[in-house]
């Protein structure tokens, strides 16, 4: 069992307590996020998933309950810093974190004001832009880069400060669907190259099918989780919470309660379609014989 990264105990949270606008956003969570894990948080609109997005790195504070990281309470003003070091927060829209009028001097930023000496924050500026693929566009502005590239930018410019978790607000929910693979595959490379714990909250089930485990927020409750199969084997569950499944594996149900033998656990395109290669192979081969 790897070791846990973030640990949740009893989180709750509630906006404006006691005032007339009060809302209860997260209910009794617990969970913890494991070192090296790629973990997808989906849920409904208003369902919790970025208000517990950004307790992982003390953006907000529980009203009830306990978020440690690595052991660290987020409840201690004195452990911000070190916490926000090791977790790493990409937003869904990039715009909002890109701060320089240069690429490269984006990804320094936070470097530079840690007061590292200027060949670190090179080292550090080089190693983040050629992990997310934008070294030969280190000069240019970043307002002339695409959708995909800007968000790649803003993740460059978290690695910039070597987090050993990065945690992901929906960043692709403002893209085209290239710049949702750009993204995606580069998130891939973080975690399974390079080993950085990634939290992916979506709203895409075929992002959440990459992952290695699956929370299901609803109501502020955390009411599934575990892998992708065993998440989307709750077809009517999901259903039920406004939640549907990836394509594949909804057209792989259906097919399967149409008479056709396919087998649980379809998820991606590629499975549904050596599935459906094999069913008609021997098919083909049973009519020859």
């Amino acid at each position: 069992m790897c070791k846990a990264e973030i640990s949740i105990r009893g989180l709750s949270h509630v906006y404006h307590p006691g005032q007339p606008g009060e809302r209860i956003a997260l209910q009794d969570i617990n969970g913890d996020i494991r070192q090296g894990e790629l973990l997808a948080i989906i849920g409904p609109n208003g369902s919790g998933k970025s208000t517990l997005a950004r307790h992982f790195n003390a953006l907000l504070l529980p009203t009830r309950g306990t978020v440690t990281v690595n052991g660290l309470s987020t409840a201690d003003p004195a452990n911000r810093w070190k916490i926000r070091c090791r977790v790493g927060m990409v937003l869904q829209n990039p715009d909002n974190q890109l701060v320089a009028a240069v690429v490269e001097e984006d990804v320094a930023f936070g470097p530079e004001n840690l007061g590292l000496p200027p060949e670190e924050v090179r080292r550090r500026v080089d190693r983040a832009l050629a992990l997310v693929g934008l070294g030969e566009q280190r000069l240019r502005p970043p307002h002339s880069l695409s959708g995909g590239q800007k968000q790649r930018l803003a993740i460059a410019g978290a690695l910039a400060m070597k987090p050993s978790c990065l945690v992901l607000d929906e960043p692709t929910a403002m893209l085209d669907p290239a710049g949702r693979r750009e993204v995606i595959q580069t998130l891939l490379s973080l975690n399974r190259e390079e080993g950085l714990t990634v939290v992916l909250v979506t709203h895409f089930m075929e992002e959440a099918v990459l992952a290695d485990r699956v929370w299901v927020l609803s109501g502020g409750r955390l009411v599934l989780e575990g892998t992708p199969a065993q998440v989307f084997s709750h077809r009517e569950a999901l259903q039920k919470i406004g939640l549907a499944l990836p394509g594949p594996a909804e057209l792989a149900w259906r097919l399967r309660n149409s008479g056709w033998p396919v087998p649980d656990g379809i998820l991606t395109l590629d499975d549904l379609f050596a599935c459906l290669a094999g069913l008609l192979f021997e098919t083909e081969w049973g009519q020859r014989q």
